[in-house]
């Protein structure tokens, strides 16, 4: 009897492989019983105080079932969002905010759903890797150029330039005396912003403003803003805003404007000159 033992033992493990192989190729055929997932947000930060805090994992259910959600991270569970709920086929929503069992914010890194379904005993890991990234990016303001400009659309010094660099890839946006007035397209680590010297589609008046940027990286992580520098806006500024002098005597007045040349009407006189120091002769009537 114990010679037939080896060719048994041999004819066990052959069944069970063949069974276990047909099992297999049966999952293969078998539509799984999770479909169209989703993940809103990929990449989250826990910490952005912004619309991008959490992660909203959706998908359907192909029948109902007793269902259990997990998300994972090297094959540990790091919090339980679903514990044996009863749900009906259809869509599924869950939300996770980044936070473990304990309510602490998990470590940076890449997570996973994962979906128990205790009646068809299946426990299927969804392929929608969530990352969490809670670092700042870095921000620094280059250069800010012409610090005094005038919008005024003669193509001289209309607009002022702000040169940056970040340390990643982040959405810049643009802050006049501490207020966003400005988004910059695409997520660019260097480049520049324009101020063309208007808020609201209307020019500003003259005076002195405070520019700066601001960045959100794609998990919505805010930059610390870089100290603010201030600019001059002006249009065609005199020297002195009240000059007195004798009927018909000569006076000069600086006259500060990035065209070269200024046009002036004096009473009944008028005439064009330099930019610069303007000379003329007062009325002969006073006045």
């Amino acid at each position: 009897m114990a010679r037939f033992a080896p060719a048994a033992l041999v004819a066990v493990l052959l069944l069970a492989t063949g069974a276990a192989f047909a099992y297999t190729e049966k999952l293969k055929l078998t539509r799984s019983p999770i479909f169209g997932t989703q993940v809103e947000n990929k990449v989250f930060s826990p910490v952005c105080e912004c619309p991008s805090d959490v992660a909203a994992i959706a998908f359907r259910l192909r029948e109902a079932d007793r269902m259990t959600v997990e998300i994972v991270h090297q094959g540990e569970v790091v919090r339980e969002l679903v514990r044996n709920r009863r749900q009906r086929a259809g869509p599924v929503l869950v939300v996770w905010d980044g936070r473990d069992e304990a309510g602490s914010v998990v470590p940076e890194g890449a997570y996973r759903p994962r979906v128990r379904l205790l009646e068809q005993r299946r426990t299927i890991t969804l392929p929608n890797p969530i990352r969490v990234d809670t670092t700042r990016p870095r921000f620094e303001l280059v250069a800010v150029h012409p610090r005094v400009f005038s919008p005024d659309g003669d193509g001289r010094r209309d607009r002022v330039r702000l040169r940056y660099r970040l340390s990643e890839p982040a959405q810049v946006s643009l802050y006049v005396d501490g207020r966003r007035r400005g988004l910059k397209r695409g997520r660019q680590t260097e480049g520049v912003v324009e101020w063309n010297g208007r808020i609201g589609g209307r020019p500003v008046s003259k005076g002195t403003y405070a520019l700066t940027l601001g960045a959100r990286d794609v998990a919505g992580n805010a930059a610390r803003r870089p100290r603010p520098r201030a600019v001059l806006v002006r249009y065609v500024a005199l020297g002195r805003d009240r000059i007195q002098t004798r009927a018909g005597a000569r006076f000069a007045v600086l006259v500060s404007t990035d065209a070269r040349r200024v046009e002036w009407r004096l009473g009944a006189r008028s005439g064009t000159a330099s930019r610069g120091t303007l000379r003329l002769r007062a009325p002969l009537v006073p006045g």
